[in-house]
């Protein structure tokens, strides 16, 4: 039940017809009874910096979830921003400060940390490698680095998108070892698949699998297909692994901890999220 009261969250991007944060968040806020509800709003590109900024001065905002095409862009329009979200180079969630300022962070990394984690795989001290530096590769490199991983090697086909990640990590993180160019998995603790490969039938494997030692634990972004392509390869060879969904469900109790919000676990929310 909407109210008077409700504090609302904008779920931000263009278009809206594949968003399913709503259909995860509103059933946890209705169980709970917290007074909240996530609503989408699609806002093309060019009308997105002065709506954000409208957006918060409505009495009842609370804060606001950021999608594709807005991730990159929000960066200018905010007051403050994570180092996790400085070194991503793009923001998925603000929240309103006390003092009217715009608050920024990052949470696909964290997502996506928290799920190697609960699983057992130690990141501190680990070798990391990601194949893709885009958005989401990014972020997962953020919340490595913040992890504290002892390597971590960055692979993309755009040698110019490698090289800024890279410059954005030695900033924040001048002590970490950071290597691009080669998406050679030998050797390695960790192996990430942040490009789209996986997505479409018939696409290459990312990485070299027959490089991938059987210790080494493998985690996928790719959400069209819970068992990738890439996943069922590394499954075969003995490797432990993280589906794509779990970034998704892994980093929802870290925005509610960043709303202010009860917080809860992925496994609560998997449970009673509505995808159908």
């Amino acid at each position: 039940m909407i109210t008077g009261t409700t504090k609302l969250i904008a779920h931000l991007g263009y278009p809206t017809e594949s968003f399913k944060a709503p259909l995860i968040y509103n059933p946890y806020f209705q169980k709970n009874g917290i007074d909240a509800v996530v609503v989408p709003m699609g806002c093309r590109p060019e009308d997105y910096p002065a709506f954000l900024k409208l957006l918060f001065r409505l009495s009842n905002i609370h804060g606001a979830l950021i999608t594709m095409p807005h991730k990159i862009s929000t960066m200018a329009l905010l007051d403050e921003t994570s180092t996790s979200a400085k070194v991503a180079g793009s923001c998925n969630a603000v929240r309103l400060g006390s003092d009217g300022r715009l608050i920024g962070d990052m949470f696909d990394g964290e997502g996506f940390v928290r799920g190697v984690l609960r699983k057992g795989k130690k990141v501190e001290g680990a070798h990391a490698l990601i194949a893709g530096a885009g958005g989401v590769g990014s972020a997962i490199a953020a919340s490595l680095a913040q992890a504290g991983v002892e390597h971590l090697a960055i692979f993309d086909a755009n040698d110019t998108t490698a090289t800024a990640l890279l410059d954005r990590l030695k900033k924040y993180y001048p002590q970490l070892q950071v290597t691009v160019g080669s998406a050679d998995p030998e050797g390695f603790d960790i192996v990430v698949n942040a490009t789209p490969l996986g997505m479409r039938r018939g696409d290459p494997l990312p990485i070299d699998i027959d490089r991938i030692s059987p210790s080494t634990f493998v985690g996928e972004v790719v959400m069209t297909k819970e068992i990738t392509p890439f996943l069922e390869a590394v499954r075969a060879r003995g490797c432990a692994f993280q589906v794509g969904t779990d970034m998704l469900f892994e980093q929802i109790p870290a925005y509610l901890e960043f709303f202010e919000f009860p917080t809860t676990t992925a496994d609560n929310l998997r449970a009673i999220a509505k995808l159908g």
